[in-house]
């Protein structure tokens, strides 16, 4: 069986595409557990295999694009979604002290950085036994 974490690609690569436009969460703002804005949805990293969205990459800080940091979001800590937003149920620091992501140097993210990630928001890895996928509307088709 082929390593799971190792088949994530990012949605914008592959001929796959979001169920309905509205479930689209890519340009929406994520909004953090106290209401503050973490930064936008640039992209969605999906596994490939089960066709489940599994990451939010976020682009936070900078200013008209300089010193802007792109970080890995599990969906497992989206609490709700509305037509402009990502709530998340973690605070923006915490976003912000996550390991950066470059999507240029590694467009498939390997399976020791997925576990830094997962570890940083203290969740399970998706291909690890017991795990639950989140019920939202992260389904690609």
């Amino acid at each position: 069986m082929a390593d799971q974490a190792a088949m994530l690609v990012r949605l914008g690569d592959t001929d796959l595409t979001v169920a309905s436009e509205a479930d689209d969460v890519r340009g929406r703002d994520v909004v953090d557990v106290d209401g503050e804005e973490v930064g936008r949805v640039d992209s969605l990293l999906i596994d490939r295999g089960e066709r489940k969205v599994r990451f939010l990459e976020v682009g936070s800080g900078g200013f008209l694009g300089m010193g802007k940091k792109e970080v890995l979001i599990p969906v497992d800590v989206v609490t709700s979604i509305d037509e402009e937003h990502v709530y998340i149920n973690r605070k923006r620091t915490h976003v912000a002290e996550s390991p950066g992501y470059d999507p240029e140097l590694t467009p498939e993210p390997e399976r020791p950085y997925l576990e830094e990630v997962y570890g940083h928001y203290g969740l399970p890895p998706h291909w690890g036994s017991g795990y639950v996928y989140p019920g939202f509307p992260f389904s690609p088709r």
